[in-house]
């Protein structure tokens, strides 16, 4: 049985640093999309720091939540994509990847942020403190895994619009191609093939292990960068 103390404290440590880092992620991209010539997101009220615009009730909260209750060893979930019309960018190519770094480079620059205010957490009462602290330090993580999980080359992940941007034609026709079928191939990746692979005995979880190792080298440049090793 749950008790609701440690539950309520719980939420409280790890749901305001992961609802900030998800509404400006998004947000984010709205911003870039409508400095680079589309107003697709302005018009539709998602270039804007309100999390219940960017929210997704299955994605942000029931999926993440059922993946807790199975004790994944990977959380994975995903807000309301940013809508954007990549024919009013004013570069479409170069634009794309702009729009597309937004947000994978606000997480990293909350966690910074976050990672300078810990310096700050020994002026604050003690009652507080303890509180304030959990709060950076799960920012820093919840940001960490955000910026590496989108950096994945797959669309319609960040990382995914960035290489078909970057990459020559040749590569990057192909890899677009692959978008409507993104999200199908990443839980098959991060939730199928892992669950086979305990079965008989294997570790299929590869592509888990590779957003690991980035995330654990993110939050030590972070540290580091903020004075915080």
């Amino acid at each position: 049985m749950i008790q609701l103390g440690p539950f309520l404290y719980a939420l409280s440590i790890w749901a305001l640093p992961a609802i900030i880092a998800i509404t400006f992620h998004e947000a984010a991209h709205g911003f870039v999309a409508l400095r680079c010539g589309d107003d697709t997101a302005w018009r539709e009220g998602r270039v804007t720091f309100n999390p219940l615009k960017h929210i997704d009730p299955t994605g942000t909260i029931l999926l993440p939540g059922l993946l807790l209750l199975l004790h994944s060893p990977f959380l994975f979930g995903y807000a309301k994509p940013v809508p954007v019309d990549f024919k009013h960018l004013r570069r479409p190519r170069r634009d794309m990847v702009l729009v597309a770094a937004a947000g994978p480079s606000t997480n990293i620059l909350l966690a910074l942020v976050a990672g300078l205010l810990l310096h700050l957490v020994g002026y604050l009462p003690i009652a507080a403190a303890l509180w304030v602290l959990r709060n950076l330090q799960n920012a820093i993580v919840i940001n960490a895994i955000l910026a590496a999980f989108n950096l994945v080359p797959l669309p319609p992940l960040d990382g995914g619009r960035i290489a078909i941007g970057m990459l020559p034609n040749v590569l990057a026709l192909p890899l677009a191609r692959l978008e409507p079928y993104g999200m199908t191939i990443l839980i098959v990746v991060l939730l199928i093939l892992p669950l086979i692979g305990a079965q008989v005995g294997l570790d299929f979880g590869f592509v888990s292990h590779l957003v690991g190792t980035v995330t654990d080298k993110i939050m030590a440049a972070i540290l580091f960068v903020t004075g915080n090793t």
